[in-house]
């Protein structure tokens, strides 16, 4: 079973999850992971990409889009709708919990303050809870 860490974040809005995955990402890669991030569509995608590469000033973080072939995937850090690539960390932006989150060592989700995303997670948490992983909750 996958370790699931939630991020809980004062800030809310889904700029703040975005630039919170990107700090993410960052400090996994540092630390010789790779990652995936999941998103829900093509466009949270590009928006992902633009903000790898600008969101703090002087950071480098090797990062590619993916679609159905993961498997030629290159880089650390990838970004995409499909999360069939195996990596160290599982970053998950999209609205549905990952139907193969157990292949993962840890699964991340990202909560905003704002009471829909709140809700949101702590569904989340039920399942993944019951689905047997081991829980752990960062107030930030």
């Amino acid at each position: 079973m996958s370790r699931i860490d939630f991020y809980v974040l004062r800030e809310s809005g889904e700029s703040a999850r975005r630039r919170f995955a990107c700090r993410l990402a960052e400090k996994a890669w540092s630390l010789n992971n790779s990652v995936h991030i999941r998103v829900a569509d093509a466009q949270s995608a590009d928006l992902l990409d633009d903000l790898l590469w600008t969101f703090r000033d002087g950071s480098f973080v090797p990062h590619e889009k993916i679609t159905q072939d993961a498997a030629q995937a290159g880089s650390p850090i990838t970004i995409g709708t499909v999360d069939t690539r195996q990596c160290d960390l599982l970053i998950n932006l999209a609205d549905a919990i990952p139907d193969n989150a157990n292949a993962f060592p840890r699964v991340a989700e990202i909560v905003t303050s704002d009471e829909p995303a709140r809700q949101t997670s702590r569904q989340r948490f039920v399942e993944y809870r019951d689905a047997g992983h081991t829980m752990d909750t960062h107030k930030l």
